[in-house]
């Protein structure tokens, strides 16, 4: 039994010293599991195609997503947004596809995963408050239940512990962070 635990014991004294392992795997995962999802909606919130003044022009799509009860009292009219909607709803754009895009890279990687966060919290409030969806055991979405499959509290949890990974443990070495960190100065005596 000595043998066995004394074997458990390597393994996982290993395992701990492996501690670039976590952060790497945690933006893998993210990229192939959330990066395209982000990326996607956030080009749909951005009038790319209309040259440059389209970068600073939201989409019908933005205003729906952001703002889903007043585009549809605008009937889904871009030109009905008032300022703060136009600058929320290209924020949100902007913040889809430069924040994913630091993550996956490992370049402000902690910041860029609390932006995230943030990010999931918005969009959870706006799914739940403006599109209606619902939580709770009606909806089969509630933490200590017996399903896994809640767009809100249970899938979201998953996306926000990954993240708060990158938060904690930063990228990794194998990220823009570790290349561009200066090594600690060291002061004769």
């Amino acid at each position: 039994m000595t043998r066995i635990i004394d074997l458990y014991t390597s393994l996982t004294q290993r395992l701990e010293r492996m501690d670039w392992l976590v952060p790497t795997l945690a933006r893998v995962i993210f990229l192939t599991v959330l990066f395209y999802y982000f990326w996607q909606s956030g080009v749909s919130k951005i009038a790319f195609d209309q040259g440059f003044s389209g970068l600073f022009t939201p989409t019908d799509s933005a205003f729906a997503q952001i703002f889903p009860t007043a585009a549809e009292a605008a009937f889904y009219d871009v030109s009905k947004m008032t300022f703060f909607q136009r600058l929320v709803a290209l924020a949100g754009g902007w913040a889809e596809l430069a924040l994913p895009l630091l993550v996956v890279t490992g370049l402000l990687t902690r910041l860029a995963a609390l932006g995230m966060i943030g990010f999931v919290i918005v969009q959870s409030v706006t799914d739940i408050v403006g599109h209606g969806v619902s939580i709770g055991a009606a909806a089969n979405d509630t933490w200590f239940d017996r399903y896994s499959d809640g767009l809100i509290l249970d899938q979201r949890a998953f996306w926000v512990f990954v993240l708060l990974v990158l938060v904690i443990r930063g990228a990794g070495p194998f990220s823009l962070d570790r290349l561009i960190a200066r090594p600690p100065m060291i002061v004769p005596a």
